[in-house]
């Protein structure tokens, strides 16, 4: 189908698709994540492949996460104002200040939109140094690989404890929950396999990831 005629909401992404070259067996790996998810069962299919590098695997997927909440954001990105979203919260007991490290070096205040905007653009950044995320096969993962996919993963998660806290009417008015729900629980499912998220960092949405897990056991 052409691009157009698939509907405009899902194929509005909040920053640019990043996409992993065809070819390369970080696309087939993409390819493999695909066909396991189809099968519906979430636990296995975020298991490492047999044979398979560890950070590659952390790798593709975090791409694909990251593509994803892309399109999810993107569906309410007019939801999500300075007016509507001051602050950057999931809840009233869990708010979020932004800070790199790099250019940002003292965690600021700032709306969810922006906040957003600064997080997107940062992992983007991160994914497109080939440093850090090589596309080439044989050029190794640097040593400092797994620290930096947790961050992302972790900063990542902010953004469905935010449209979960914050949006969630609009996800059900878009009908949209149905994928979100499904992303959401692929991510939780994901990071608990390889333990990328400390269990703090999850609290805004602890209730939501027992009821997740409790269906699979």
């Amino acid at each position: 189908a052409s691009p157009l005629l698939s509907g405009s909401r899902s194929s509005k992404t909040f920053k640019p698709k990043k996409n992993i070259p065809e070819g390369s067996h970080q696309y087939e790996l993409l390819k493999h994540a695909e066909a396991t998810l189809g099968s519906g069962n979430l636990r296995q299919a975020v298991m490492l492949p047999e044979g398979e590098d560890l950070n590659e695997w952390i790798a593709v997927n975090t791409v694909d996460f990251f593509n994803q909440i892309n399109m999810l954001y993107g569906t309410i990105t007019e939801f999500c104002t300075e007016s509507s979203c001051p602050v950057m919260s999931a809840g009233p007991r869990y708010e979020y200040h932004w800070a790199d490290g790099t250019n940002i070096k003292k965690p600021i205040k700032c709306s969810a939109p922006k906040y957003i905007d600064y997080l997107m653009t940062w992992v983007q950044d991160q994914l497109d140094d080939e440093t850090l995320f090589p596309s080439k096969i044989g050029v190794p993962f640097p040593k400092n690989f797994m620290s930096v996919a947790k961050t992302i993963l972790k900063r990542l998660f902010r953004v469905y404890a935010h449209i979960y806290h914050q949006h969630f009417d609009s996800v059900m008015r878009l009908q949209e929950e149905a994928h979100l729900n499904t992303s959401f629980k692929h991510f939780i499912f994901f990071v608990q396999e390889f333990s990328l998220i400390d269990r703090r960092e999850l609290a805004p949405l602890h209730e939501l990831i027992e009821k997740l897990g409790s269906k699979d056991r």
